[in-house]
């Protein structure tokens, strides 16, 4: 049988509970081991446009990942600007990740009502796609029209010219119908609560939506964010992602409409994930947390020696994912030193499982939807979640 390549990347989050600017380092450290790629969220504290100014800035060879840039926040030709300004200054290394966030933070926060995912995101991302082509926006859509019909606007083209007409995106997305959008028009998937055991019945609609297009999996980047927690003990390194699973499972959203629990459903957690969430609403932190199963937590991540890491990596390949994106920091998770030290552990199990073949590291070649994406028609709250 042959073993399935893997590249590895990592997820920086964003600055809570913990993880700030003494974290940035990490992406440097990450270059020098050789992941490909190094990523940043944004919910409604830090931004992610700033972090990767400043990565980019401190590195040469590392892909730079908004996981994600959240749609109600900008406009799609502020997208397209920040997205060629970021290419330019990078010389070509980034990855697009795009995702329309969830009700709470798109209405209490940005003030954009959180109707009509599926159709904003594509609309948005054709735009997106224009922009970066440098046509002038003339567009009639559902959902955005430009330029505005009653008033004095033109239709305006980008005027730089970025390194690549075509900058790889990324979709994050959790529910099927948004897996089959994300399929059909872009370039690659963030999933996360990924599960090798669960995955095949997410990937049945993105190859729908891939089908629509005219491609396969093959070149399609299925990039899941992944905790990260290494030590002799797997069950105690679990403990520390119960913050983190106990929060999306619990805290993202009201009782109706938490797409994460609705996730954990899908995957034969119902009546667990049920019990987070009734008491993380409650106001249970702990019981929530405690409420969590190990099971869920293991199928998700990446616990314990790099022995049975390596077994684990091997997993998430087999189950089609090709890059994974390691998260060693966030709520409840390892601080500075010790993600230096699952970085480190995390590269010697990809070794170790022999999954690290031509290309995988960033000073290798990249992968087809980071430097040359493939053809396609055209949270914290950060996933698309119909």
């Amino acid at each position: 049988m042959t073993v399935p390549t893997l590249r590895l990347g990592v997820n920086l989050g964003y600055w809570v509970g913990g993880n700030d600017a003494s974290n940035l380092p990490l992406a440097s450290l990450a270059e020098d081991l050789g992941y490909s790629a190094v990523w940043v969220s944004e919910a409604y504290g830090s931004d992610a446009v700033t972090l990767l100014s400043w990565i980019a800035a401190r590195t040469s060879r590392i892909d730079v990942g908004s996981a994600v840039l959240q749609i109600p926040a900008r406009s799609p030709a502020m997208t397209a600007m920040t997205a060629a300004t970021l290419d330019t200054l990078s010389e070509g290394r980034l990855r697009l990740g795009l995702g329309v966030s969830g009700p709470q933070v798109s209405e209490g926060w940005h003030g954009v009502r959180f109707g009509s995912p599926l159709g904003r995101t594509r609309e948005y991302v054709d735009l997106v796609r224009r922009a970066l082509r440098r046509e002038p926006l003339e567009y009639e859509g559902r959902h955005f029209t430009l330029p505005l019909p009653d008033g004095p606007g033109k239709a305006l083209a980008l005027t730089i010219r970025p390194p690549r007409e075509r900058i790889p995106v990324y979709l994050a997305a959790l529910g099927p119908r948004n897996l089959e959008l994300a399929g059909e028009i872009a370039d690659g998937w963030l999933p996360v609560f990924f599960s090798p055991a669960h995955a095949a019945q997410q990937l049945e609609p993105l190859k729908t939506g891939l089908a629509k297009s005219g491609r396969t999996l093959d070149g399609f980047d299925v990039a899941p964010g992944v905790p990260l927690v290494t030590g002799a003990d797997w069950r105690a390194c679990a403990r520390r992602v119960r913050g983190y699973a106990a929060l999306y499972l619990g805290g993202m959203g009201g009782r109706a409409d938490n797409h994460y629990t609705q996730l954990a459903e899908r995957m034969g957690f119902g009546a667990e994930a049920r019990a987070v969430q009734e008491r993380f609403l409650a106001g249970d932190y702990p019981g929530a947390m405690a409420a969590v199963p190990l099971e869920f937590l293991d199928a998700t991540s990446l616990l314990g020696p790099r022995e049975r890491i390596a077994e684990r990596m091997t997993a998430f390949a087999e189950a089609g994912a090709t890059t994974l994106n390691v998260m060693p920091v966030g709520p409840g998770l390892p601080g500075p030193g010790r993600a230096a030290e699952a970085l480190r552990t995390a590269i010697e199990a990809a070794e170790l499982a022999g999954l690290l073949g031509s290309g995988a590291l960033a000073d290798g070649s990249r992968p087809q939807g980071a430097h040359e994406a493939p053809h396609s028609q055209g949270d914290t709250l950060t996933h698309d979640h119909a």
